[in-house]
């Protein structure tokens, strides 16, 4: 496979990742209980539509079409977002697991930008990587102001008190089946 086929790939990845956010972002910012992880959530959905816009022009200018792949990988780190927003948590310590789902989804897109980017770069298509580190630049800012309003949302949530633990749900049994199931296929590889 060449280089441009996997740049497709990889954008046509980013396509569907960006466009499923578009989906989850809105609930993220309804079920955030502080206000300036609303307002970021809220603002960084109008630029999330802003990057799938950018990456339809990168399609057109590679003549190609946007759709055909859907990114795996982020319907999991969204899923990931789902559990925090269904977590028993109250006040602050609820925001601070909405923080570390959309610290992950940054990051999971700023890999992605950052491979299509030197992709684009080593193909000499300058026009396209231009646009693609638009969107890098949003998501590197997204993440610094999410890790930013999380400084004091978390120093509250380390000041309130502990909850009295709680019998597993369902989906956290099922969870921590599949983590010892993951670290028990992973412990021969670590001696």
């Amino acid at each position: 496979m060449a280089l441009k086929e996997v740049l497709i790939d990889e954008l046509r990845d980013m396509y569907s990742a960006e466009n499923q956010l578009v989906k989850a972002l809105p609930k993220l910012a309804k079920g955030a209980k502080n206000p300036k992880l609303k307002q970021l959530f809220a603002a960084h959905l109008e630029e999330t539509k802003g990057q799938v816009e950018r990456l339809k022009k990168v399609f057109l200018e590679l003549g190609e079409k946007p759709t055909g792949q859907h990114c795996n990988g982020m319907e999991g780190v969204i899923e990931e977002g789902k559990d925090a927003l269904e977590k028993d948590e109250e006040g602050a310590s609820f925001d601070s697991g909405l923080i570390g789902a959309a610290l992950r989804t940054e990051h999971y897109e700023i890999a992605g930008y950052e491979a299509c980017i030197s992709m684009a770069t080593t193909l000499g298509l300058a026009k396209i990587a231009k646009l693609l580190n638009s969107n890098l630049k949003e998501e590197l800012n997204a993440a610094k102001k999410i890790t930013a309003a999380g400084g004091p949302i978390m120093k509250q949530s380390a000041s309130e008190p502990e909850e009295p633990k709680k019998p597993k749900t369902g989906k956290e049994k099922y969870s921590a089946k599949k983590s010892k199931e993951d670290e028990a296929k992973a412990a021969p590889d670590l001696n």
